[in-house]
């Protein structure tokens, strides 16, 4: 512990220079940028900026990265909340309550909730990454693509077990998702599945194409049919509201301890920041006293995924680091630009580039502290925005949401595969099905089946591998209780009802 402190104090004297302050201020400005507009995300904003670094020496070169990733994390909140449109695909679950909080006339609130939860998970991440860095890669290395596939599973029967009454409906998206997941290469044969013979689709299903065309386009048709008017939406942030909102974090303590400890979790073992914000969400929403306002704008529906979310995404770095294995797409981007600045991903990078690991884990702390700050002092720049016309708001948004899209891959498909995903937004959400299921499986599809194809082959077709082990057995038996209570649950409470008025 002495050690890890005295290394500590080094990264501190490191970052905290006039040089490295301005990289994490620049880094996160471009960061909330790249979160706020959809279809970019972190790992295309940190992909863009990659070039610049090349000259930069590796210390600053990852300051200036890691601080976008938390600009983009931050970012990302903003328009989930005041637009409904996640700037981030783990932003997805803070629509749930952020938006009708918003909705209500709380925006404010909701905002200043989003960014202190977050604060709170992302220096909670960087504590455990100062902390456990060594034994938690000795943990991780156990991991065998049992455990990955367990950890999946748990994550989608975890959203079923939650979904409240309607069990089909969410398993139904889910399995939409994982078909849209299987389109284009098979990673194991190299084949080619439901291409129907389009090159456009070898590459698969944009995962971001999805999101914009969802979220950003399918609400905006219902928006149409509704009355071409953002209800409620008007955000004025004072530093009153911050602290109001501060004094009642303390009644949220629970919601955000257990959703810090899932986000690190998930991060540290690849389930990334998106699997964390929702499976972290469901959670929540099962074991709150207030669990009958989740999705009406309940505060806690947005305390539970952002500080999931972001003890994901600062965690996700140390898989990176320790082992070589990416926890997050942001983090796999980060790990080139390392490869390519000369330093090798591993045990060894904490030994013999002690300065690089322990600059940017001092880093951390500094930037997230500054995207807080920042975050906040630009929110009154989104909020202007909604005193438009919607006759002028929402074209522009259409036209930012079809740029996005262009801007994942340079190619018009994307565009066309954003407005039919709008389309299909909207009838999900006249039909009342779930769109969140849908995106998390398009999010894990790939990732699902490469773990279980794996072990099948590992197991020469046995079921029995994810047995084999106590830890992946108690992540099977769980998930596979969280599926069973999604189908028991509704028949008691059906049970209890007809008992209450036979009574």
């Amino acid at each position: 512990m002495a050690d890890q402190l005295h290394l500590l104090a080094g990264g501190f004297q490191t970052a905290f220079s006039l040089y490295h302050v301005s990289l994490m201020v620049a880094g996160v400005l471009l960061g909330i940028l790249v979160g706020v507009l959809p279809g970019l995300g972190a790992p295309n904003g940190v992909t863009l900026l990659l070039p610049l670094t090349f000259s930069m020496t590796p210390v600053s070169a990852i300051i200036l990265l890691s601080s976008m990733y938390w600009g983009a994390l931050f970012g990302g909140s903003t328009t989930s909340i005041l637009f409904n449109i996640p700037g981030e695909p783990s932003s997805v679950a803070t629509t749930f309550d952020g938006h009708p909080m918003a909705r209500k006339g709380d925006a404010a609130r909701a905002l200043a909730t989003a960014f202190l939860s977050a604060g709170f998970g992302a220096l909670a991440g960087v504590i455990v990454v100062t902390l456990v860095a060594n034994a938690i890669a000795d943990f991780a290395l156990r991991f065998s693509p049992a455990e990955y596939f367990a950890v999946y599973l748990l994550t989608f029967c975890s959203y079923a077990g939650m979904s409240g009454g309607r069990p089909l409906k969410t398993i139904a998206a889910l399995l939409l998702g994982l078909v849209l997941a299987g389109v284009g290469t098979d990673t194991v044969s190299g084949e080619m599945r439901l291409t129907f013979g389009s090159d456009l689709l070898v590459g698969g299903v944009s995962f971001l194409a999805a999101v914009v065309g969802l979220f950003g386009i399918g609400e905006l048709l219902v928006t149409v049919e509704e009355g071409l008017a953002f209800q409620g939406l008007h955000a004025r942030m004072s530093w009153r509201v911050v602290w109001q909102t501060m004094k009642e974090m303390p009644g949220h303590a629970w919601a955000l301890v257990r959703s810090t400890i899932i986000g690190c979790w998930m991060g540290i073992t690849p389930g990334g920041p998106t699997a964390a914000s929702f499976m972290s969400y469901g959670i929540a929403k099962r074991f709150s006293r207030r669990r009958a306002n989740f999705g009406h704008g309940e505060p806690e529906g947005v305390v539970a995924p952002e500080a999931a979310d972001h003890s994901a995404g600062v965690s996700a770095l140390l898989p990176m680091l320790a082992l070589g294995v990416p926890g997050s797409a942001t983090a796999a981007v980060m790990m080139g630009g390392l490869m390519i600045w000369g330093l090798q991903p591993g045990p060894m990078l904490f030994v013999e580039q002690s300065d690089f690991v322990w600059g940017l884990i001092a880093s951390m702390y500094m930037a997230n502290v500054v995207a807080i700050v920042l975050v906040l002092a630009t929110i009154p720049l989104f909020a202007a925005i909604l005193r438009a016309p919607f006759a002028i708001i929402g074209p522009l948004i259409v036209v930012v949401c079809l740029i996005g899209a262009y801007t994942i891959g340079g190619k018009m498909f994307d565009v066309y595969l954003a407005l039919g995903f709008g389309v299909v937004g909207y009838v999900f959400k006249k039909l009342d099905y779930p769109i969140a299921p849908l995106i998390l499986a398009m999010v894990l599809g790939d990732k699902t089946e490469d773990a279980f194809r794996q072990s099948m082959l590992l197991s020469n077709g046995s079921l029995g591998i994810f047995y084999a082990n106590g830890l992946v057995g108690t992540l099977m038996t769980a998930a596979l209780l969280l599926l069973a209570w999604s189908f028991v649950a509704p028949l008691l409470k059906k049970r209890t009802s007809t008992a209450a008025i036979a009574a």
